[in-house]
């Protein structure tokens, strides 16, 4: 059925069709307000039905909330996740929180923008063990903006430097609730305490 839908489009339709599948299968995340991502987005919204099929053969799902404008491709037994470092799963828990708190500040048609040394800072302010350094930022940074959850607003490796947290960061952190997001940071803390604890012995 796909196969016949698919020879329905023009040639621009099937190169955008093409185009927003691969996206999907790189970075997993669509994200509305994100200008390279704009035309896929809508172009998904309208002809949603056409990439469910598709997707379904390979046993991904599309997971769709038009309110935040973004979009998530998972796969049913989670062969498509990503593997984080514990420093990457910290940054993007921050990410979590930085978006909230600034979301409650933000106009409603405006995007959650904040700049790299607020990461930092939120980052130091844990006081774990290991402090993490710029370089290492940077590149979690780059991650993360290559999934589509973020936007450097100028040069990402400057400190004063804005970004743009896109809603993506939602779908990209397994829980809607905040409070949850505090939490898993305590127990990071807890288990970076142990570790110590475990040396000194």
């Amino acid at each position: 059925m796909i196969l016949e839908k698919y020879d329905e489009f023009n040639t621009g339709q099937k190169q955008l069709f093409a185009k927003t599948c691969l996206k999907l299968l790189q970075n997993s995340f669509i994200a509305r307000d994100k200008e390279d991502n704009k035309e896929m987005y809508y172009f998904l919204l309208s002809f949603k039905s056409y990439f469910d099929q598709y997707f379904d053969v390979m046993d991904f799902e599309i997971v769709l909330d038009r309110e935040l404008g973004a979009v998530q491709l998972i796969h049913r037994e989670g062969n498509n996740l990503l593997r984080l470092k514990k420093e990457e799963t910290l940054v993007l828990l921050i990410l979590r929180i930085l978006y909230h708190q600034h979301l409650m500040k933000t106009s409603i048609n405006d995007n959650v923008v904040i700049r790299v040394d607020e990461i930092h800072q939120y980052y130091d302010s844990l006081e774990l063990k290991k402090k993490i350094n710029k370089t290492d930022l940077i590149k979690i940074l780059r991650i993360y903006r290559r999934l589509n959850l973020i936007e450097a607003l100028g040069d990402i490796t400057k400190a004063n430097t804005k970004i743009i947290i896109y809603p993506t960061v939602l779908l990209a952190i397994n829980t809607q609730a905040i409070n949850d997001v505090y939490n898993l940071i305590a127990n990071m803390e807890e288990r970076n305490e142990g570790d110590e604890n475990e040396e000194t012995d």
